[in-house]
């Protein structure tokens, strides 16, 4: 699985899955704000499905090589 997500994206991602969920837990929010589940997964995974089936990847080229530890 190959990292399509930056790290604003990954920090906005997270921000607001949380907020949905800290939400949803303290019952300001009905059921509906787990889907703030999903934001925080993909921003976790540095993955986002939706991504790959529209070609973005908002990484630096570099950042979601597989090699740069080998410096291949």
């Amino acid at each position: 699985m190959t990292r399509n997500l930056g790290l604003i994206d990954r920090v906005l991602r997270i921000s607001i899955g949380l907020l949905l969920v800290i939400a949803t837990s303290a019952h300001l929010l009905g059921l509906w704000g787990l889907i703030g589940v999903v934001p925080l997964v993909t921003g976790l995974f540095s993955f986002c499905p939706m991504y790959v089936v529209f070609g973005i990847k908002t990484c630096k080229l570099d950042e979601h090589s597989d090699n740069n530890a080998s410096g291949v």
